[in-house]
This record gives structure tokens, C-alpha cells and sequence, in this order.
């Protein structure tokens, strides 16, 4: 193995860790890691993983949005709310790290759709919205590992 595929496999590792955590723009990573590894490897094996793993983590970024977007469309949640409790999570996250996001953005939804519909459409809502974002992080995480499954076969059988 050599440097820059350990290097790589570092860029990729923390890309993963990245999506999970969601403090850095974690399939960005796994995409540059792999980018940059074909840019050093300078083979045709190489330029094909880097346009699978392009391809792939385009697909993954529209599919995180679109897909749990359109269940909070159905459920009738503002964009307005999630908006302001995207924005209370980044502050959380800085206020409380690692916990706050997610605690301030829970709290957010609740409280808005709390104000919207009472207690029991804020359940609903809140437990729906947390749903949609583990969803969407999933999404992004499946989409991390296949790359990472692509880049891993190129390296043993490159």
C-alpha cells in the first residue's frame, strides 16, 4: 500500500465519521479523499473510481434531500421550521457539542409545531422530522460506504 492510498483511506475514514457526527461535510470528504487519490494514481483504474465515486456521491447528495424533503412535505411541516431548527442546531452545536444539534433541533420542531397543533401534532411532527434526518443521514452514510467499497477494491486489485 502506499502513501497516498493510506492517505486516502484516512480522508475516507474521517469523511465517515463526518456523516455520522455531521460537524464537517462528511460525503464531501470521502468524495475529495477518492478524488484526490486518482489525481496521484494517475491510472485508468483510478479515473474510473473517481467517476464512480462522483457519480455516486451525486447521487447520494440529491437522494438525502429529496427523499426525506418530500415526507415532511406530506406531513405538512413549514420550511420555515425546519429552516429555524437547522440554525438552532448549529448553535447547539457549538453551545453543546456533539449533543447540542441534536437537542436544539428536536426541541425547535417540537416547540414550533407545539405552537402550530398542541402536543400530540408536535409528537407526531418532531418524531417524523428526526426520522427524515436519520433517513437522510443514512442515505449519505450508504452512499459513503459504497464509494469506500468501490475505492477499497481498486486499491487490492489496482
Amino acid at each position: 500500500m502506499a502513501l497516498h492510498d493510506l492517505a486516502a483511506g484516512i480522508g475516507i475514514l474521517i469523511g465517515l465519521v463526518g456523516v455520522v457526527v455531521v460537524v464537517v461535510p462528511g460525503l464531501l470528504i470521502v468524495v475529495g479523499a477518492v478524488v484526490l487519490w486518482a489525481v496521484v494514481e494517475q491510472t485508468p483504474l483510478g479515473w474510473v473510481v473517481m467517476l464512480l465515486a462522483l457519480a455516486i456521491g451525486g447521487v447520494a447528495s440529491i437522494l438525502k434531500y429529496l427523499h426525506p424533503g418530500r415526507r415532511l412535505k406530506e406531513i405538512g411541516i413549514p420550511v420555515s421550521h425546519l429552516l429555524l431548527a437547522v440554525g438552532v442546531g448549529v448553535v447547539g452545536m457549538f453551545v453543546l457539542p456533539f449533543l447540542g444539534a441534536f437537542i436544539g433541533f428536536a426541541a425547535t420542531i417540537y416547540l414550533l409545531e407545539r405552537s402550530r397543533g398542541g402536543g400530540e401534532q408536535a409528537r407526531i411532527s418532531t418524531i417524523a422530522t428526526l426520522r427524515a434526518v436519520a433517513l437522510s443521514i443514512g442515505i449519505e452514510l450508504a452512499g459513503g460506504f459504497l464509494i469506500t467499497v468501490v475505492w477499497v477494491a481498486a486499491v487490492i486489485w489496482g
